[in-house]
Parts: C-alpha cells; structure tokens; sequence
C-alpha cells in the first residue's frame, strides 16, 4: 500500500481546549473498539473531525494497534490525506479514501467508525442484509446504506459512491467488508456501531439455529426506529438520558481499565 507522506515544514503544537478534548474523545473510542474486541490488528478506522474552516480531521497512526492509541498520538489530516502536523507515523490510505469522502460530504458525520468484525463481516456477506430480527436491530430500519464491494477501497473515483451509498443514513454496510457509523460525537458514532454489531450478532447467532425467524410487522420495525432514535412524541413515557448515561459509563470504564489513553 502506498503511505501518504509527511509535510516536513510542520510541526505539531500542543493540543489544547476543544481540539484536546476531541482528541481524548476519539482515544477513548479507540480504546473501547478494543475492549470490546471489535479490531482487525492494526487495520480498520475512527476519525474526528476538528472545528474550524481548515476541514481537519484525526485518524489513527497506522501501525499502531487499537490498545496503544492516545489522545497525543492521533494524527491530523486534511482532506488532501496530508498530515498537517509533524508524526512519526503514516496514515492507511483506505481510511483517508473512506473517511475523507464522508467527512467532506456531511457536515454531521463530525466522528466516522469502521470496523471489520466477525459478525460485521457475516451480515455483509448475506444478500438480504441487516434484518429485523431483534430491539436491538430495529434502531437501523430502514436507516441503514449499503455500499457495492470495489475491492481495498485505494481508489479516489470509489468517492462519490460511497458518499451516495450513505446517503443520509447513520450506518452502513460494506457488503464483504464490514460495517461503518457515522455521529455527531464520537461517543454517538461508538454507541451506533456498538449496537449494529451485535444486531449483526444477534442476526448470526439467530440464523445459526436453523429455525424460523420471526420478524415483526414494518409499522412496530418503524415506531421503534422512532423510539430508538428519541423521533416518537406519542408514547407515555419518554427515555432521553440513556445515551449519556451509557456514554458516562463507558468513560468511566476506559478510566480504569486505559487511564493512559489521555496522554
């Protein structure tokens, strides 16, 4: 694969303030992705996108497992596939084809995540996709692109589809490759891919017991999608902390088990 070089005339700064606490966020997400065993060695990726009008974004040092990932030595990148700032270590040219086109395209997709799971890479195998299977599940009905395999995504024209594959969806399938989220956060993209892979777990270990599926009707698969997504006024009671509660909670868990990840 061919490495995107870097700039040699920059040096990288100090984080501090909003850049610092992207950075601690999406070294966080690193971690978790590995505690929860949803790596592929040093393969596979996570970006932020940083505020201000330069469209800079921190993606991983390729070579570096998921585990070894801090805050300090995420590397940032423009829309190019430049490093900006001076690091020891390149950029996987596959995660700036697939992240730079999103990031460029959609100015919610503040935080991208792709992975290449066991149960991820099953469900992308499969013709008919993610199903309905499970609550679980339901949170992507009908919320959910698919993108074509090209082959190792080292092709700049492969851009535009997959931009148009996303559409405006929050997830999507990359049939015989793997699963990606996009969020406004990086703790609402982490949350998303959490739960589409085990959709896809529940979907596998379901199909694995050679029995009937049942699934229900589209009306209950949307009001839940509804539910999930906090977009339904109607029900009696209304649940709008459980994401940052969940997200509170996996910080906490990233404290004790990497409290290096802030370095």
């Amino acid at each position: 694969m061919t490495e995107l070089s870097l700039r040699p005339d920059r040096t990288a700064p100090i984080a501090t303030g909003e850049e610092l606490r992207l950075r601690r966020e999406l070294a966080a997400v690193y971690r978790l992705v590995a505690h929860f065993r949803m790596t592929d060695l040093i393969f596979t990726h996570i970006s932020v996108r940083l505020p201000g009008p330069e469209h800079h974004f921190l993606i991983n040092p390729y070579g570096l497992l998921f585990e070894e990932i801090t805050a300090s030595n995420l590397v940032k990148i423009d829309l190019a596939g430049h490093p900006v700032e001076e690091s020891p270590h390149p950029v996987n040219p596959a995660g700036f084809v697939i992240h730079g086109a999103i990031h460029a395209a959609r100015s919610d997709a503040q935080c991208i995540l792709h992975t290449h799971t066991k149960a991820g890479c099953a469900v992308a195998a499969q013709e008919h996709g993610l199903l309905p299977l499970n609550q679980i599940s339901m949170e992507f009905y009908d919320r959910l692109g698919y993108h074509d395999y090209e082959g190792v995504a080292l092709n700049l024209d492969e851009q535009q589809r997959l931009v148009a594959d996303l559409g405006s969806h929050p997830a999507m399938i990359l049939r015989n490759h793997g699963l990606l989220t996009v969020g406004e956060t990086p703790a609402q993209a982490f949350l998303r891919m959490y739960y589409l892979d085990k959709a896809c777990e529940i979907q596998t270990a379901a199909m694995a017991a050679g029995t009937g599926l049942v699934t229900p009707s589209p009306d209950i698969c949307e009001l839940t999608a509804r539910q999930l997504a906090g977009e339904d006024g109607s029900a009696d009671l209304q649940d709008d902390k459980a994401y940052d509660l969940a997200w509170s909670a996996l910080l906490r868990l990233v404290e004790r088990i990497a409290p290096d990840y802030r370095d």
